[in-house]
């Protein structure tokens, strides 16, 4: 069938009329708008936490030295204390009556040595004389003997009974912070007890006791100079506590003592650090995180947000005639919202911060310059 000239040219027409129309819905993705900053080469001091355990200088714990029922408890949970302070009074009255018992036998031994030393002292010159014979003085003699032994038997009661007496009066065995009051008066307390009257805790200095693991631990001694371990620990930097509230205490620590022995139940190294207590902010049996510094000197830095994982790899986007490529990193730390890299870029480079998670390799976008300490400073978002 032949198709006249007209019925040709409507049909180019058409042809070229929905060409054009396909073509024009074709249209360029936009590029997305992301942040983007520079590297920048720093000097940065990274904190490695480890929780910790406060106890004070001295923590004494009060115990009665004798059996008896409290009859007053004299301070509050939180009190401070002198040495020698009276703490509690415990009931003595039957002890007061032995006392009584044990000094009147004193007396009674007493008047039994004078009778003795009576006949000792009129039988002597009889025995000198010659008038009656020795064995009679030897006796009376005997006899005062064992009378002194008597009274000092009573006397040395008497001490006892009234050292127990004394013990009746709990006082403070140092000068500090009362603990825990957990008897009443009236309760029935004794040298037996598991539980302490209280715990007096000298708070002046406090202790913070922290662990490493084994692998913590060696990677402590390698990053510290020093040729042993007392030099290295007096080469570590003054050291922050950071309380449960997570404010940071307001007076650096010093470490004083590590064990340098693995404890075999744990694994662990402990260690323990001084801290000033000046105001008596911090007591017995607080907790924190001790803060060990780790300082770095003219390091690359990008702001964590940058990076990402893949196959076990830290990546980052760096951006080159508006088209970001993903580019693997080595880091070596991670300090406030940054890291720190080694490898893999260097001053300078722009990398990608915002839009990290949709985004390809080789992919154009437009990039928003923007300051680094805006993104180094900012709160990283929680996924």
């Amino acid at each position: 069938m032949k198709m006249n000239t007209k019925s040709l040219l409507l049909l180019i027409g058409a042809t070229s009329i929905v060409a054009c129309s396909k073509k024009e819905e074709v249209k360029e993705t936009p590029k997305p708008a992301l942040d983007v900053v520079e590297t920048m080469i720093k000097d940065v001091t990274g904190y490695q936490s480890f929780p910790a355990v406060i106890e004070g200088k001295i923590n004494n714990d009060v115990r009665a030295k004798i059996q008896g029922y409290i009859k007053e408890v004299l301070v509050h949970e939180g009190q401070t204390v002198s040495k020698g302070q009276v703490l509690f009074r415990l009931e003595t009255n039957a002890l007061n009556e032995n006392a009584a018992a044990a000094k009147a036998g004193i007396a009674s031994a007493q008047a039994s040595v004078n009778v003795a030393q009576v006949e000792v002292n009129k039988l002597t010159p009889l025995v000198d004389k010659k008038i009656i014979s020795n064995v009679q003085l030897e006796t009376a003699k005997a006899n005062l003997a064992s009378a002194k032994s008597m009274l000092a038997q009573a006397q040395a009661n008497y001490q006892s009974i009234n050292a127990n007496i004394d013990y009746g009066v709990v006082r403070s065995p140092v000068s500090g912070i009362v603990g825990n009051l957990p008897f009443k008066v009236g309760s029935l307390v004794g040298p037996n007890d598991q539980q302490p009257l209280t715990t007096v805790s000298d708070v002046s200095t406090v202790y913070a006791n922290f662990s490493m693991n084994e692998k913590e631990y060696f990677k402590f001694l390698n990053d510290t100079p020093g040729q042993n371990l007392d030099q290295k620990l007096k080469n570590v930097p003054a050291i922050e506590l950071q309380l449960a509230d997570g404010n940071i205490y307001a007076e650096k620590g010093k470490i004083e003592t590590a064990s340098g022995q693995v404890d075999q139940a744990t694994g662990t190294v402990q260690f323990r650090v001084a801290f000033p207590n000046p105001n008596r902010i911090l007591s017995n049996g607080n907790s924190g995180s001790i803060r060990l510094p780790k300082s770095y000197t003219q390091v690359l830095v990008i702001p964590e947000v940058a990076s990402y994982e893949q196959q076990g790899k830290i990546n980052v986007y760096k951006v080159r005639n508006d088209t970001a490529y993903a580019s693997a990193v080595t880091v070596i730390d991670r300090v406030d919202n940054m890291i720190i890299v080694s490898d893999g870029a260097k001053e300078g480079d722009v990398v990608v911060v915002s839009g990290i998670g949709s985004l390809r390799d080789k992919t154009a976008i437009q990039p928003k310059k923007v300051a680094f300490d805006s993104i180094a400073n900012a709160i990283k978002p929680i996924f």
